[in-house]
């Protein structure tokens, strides 16, 4: 059974990421719309799209690489990633004195491109999800850089794990929480968290239905893949799991639960509307998992959300505020 990171490893983690990273807020969210929605329930909002390159991502690339010796900073470090990943990964090399070169699908948002070119990485893009990989390999055994997973492996887990500590710190007690899940990285650290803080707190991950590789690992009880990303939320959008991460997940997480594309859509609407957050997507999974698959089974509790990203471009959330308000009932 993997190991997994102890309150104490967690508080250190954070205190040895200092103000590399921010502490993002949590805000009570209150509205009429809201209250009208989920009536009694409480919401409790973690803002991490307000952390540094506008994801929760900084937390575990800067635990991996502040671990690195000299001569591997020297050498540089190498990612993969559909956008947030990178952009993090290119930050944390910045701020440590070394360089990025990180590997990204063609498909990829222009916008979370250009952003990492922006912090300094370099850009190596490649057909499929598929061939990420495979070409980061190539760049480690060719160049010497270390590789940062995007969700994979101890270190990271516990950077996003101080996304659950802050979350339970500032919020108070909870009687749940949901969180995104892509690779796993984001829900196994901070499922491990607000597990050891709050025992009897229930911790769902949600997944978008074109993206379920943890629903398939969790059915197969070993890490699984799929042959492609169906969502919007690109960035939920791993193309397998790992077994660390999947490991935790299925030690913390309670249940798994699935939000389609028009419930992102509509969380992201609502989010712009009573929270004033532009989020992408995937920002908005959390949310939609309450307005949508546990709204009755949470009435009344207080619940734990997270805003994970906002890296998204004005037009495409544009376009997906106008198809959420055209679904909406007059």
């Amino acid at each position: 059974m993997a190991d997994a990171p102890s309150l104490d490893a967690i508080r250190a983690a954070r205190v040895r990421l200092g103000d590399l990273v921010e502490t993002t807020p949590v805000r009570r969210l209150v509205s009429p719309q809201v209250q009208r929605r989920l009536g009694r329930t409480e919401v409790f909002l973690k803002e991490e799209l307000f952390q540094r390159t506008g994801s929760f991502k900084p937390r575990g690339a800067l635990c991996v690489m502040l671990d690195l010796s000299p001569a591997e900073l020297a050498r540089g470090v190498t990612a993969v990633s559909a956008g947030n990943h990178a952009m993090a990964t290119a930050y944390a090399a910045r701020v440590l004195g070394t360089t990025a070169k990180v590997v990204m699908p063609k498909k990829a948002s222009p916008f979370r491109v250009a952003a990492s070119r922006e912090l300094g990485a370099e850009v190596v893009l490649v057909d499929s999800v598929h061939e990420l990989f495979p070409r980061v390999k190539q760049i480690e055994a060719s160049e010497g850089r270390t590789f940062v997973h995007p969700f994979e492996g101890p270190k990271t887990a516990l950077g996003t794990a101080t996304v659950g500590l802050e979350l339970v710190e500032q919020a108070g007690p909870l009687d749940a929480v949901i969180i995104p899940v892509g690779g796993g990285g984001l829900a196994a650290g901070m499922a491990c968290a607000v597990k050891q803080l709050l025992p009897g707190c229930q911790v769902f991950g949600v997944e978008p239905t074109g993206a379920d590789t943890m629903h398939r690992s969790f059915a197969e009880g070993s890490p699984q893949a799929i042959d492609a990303v169906r969502t919007i939320a690109d960035s939920l959008g791993a193309p397998h799991a790992a077994p660390y991460s999947f490991e935790l997940c299925r030690r913390f997480l309670d249940e798994l639960v699935y939000v389609n594309d028009d419930e992102l859509r509509d969380a992201m609407l609502l989010l712009f509307t009573e929270a004033k957050l532009a989020v992408e997507p995937a920002g908005a999974a959390s949310t939609a998992a309450l307005l949508g698959p546990l709204r009755e089974r949470l009435a009344g509790k207080r619940v734990g959300l997270i805003a994970c990203g906002a890296n998204i471009d004005p037009a495409t959330f544009s376009k997906h505020l106008a198809d959420a308000v055209a679904a909406t009932p007059a």
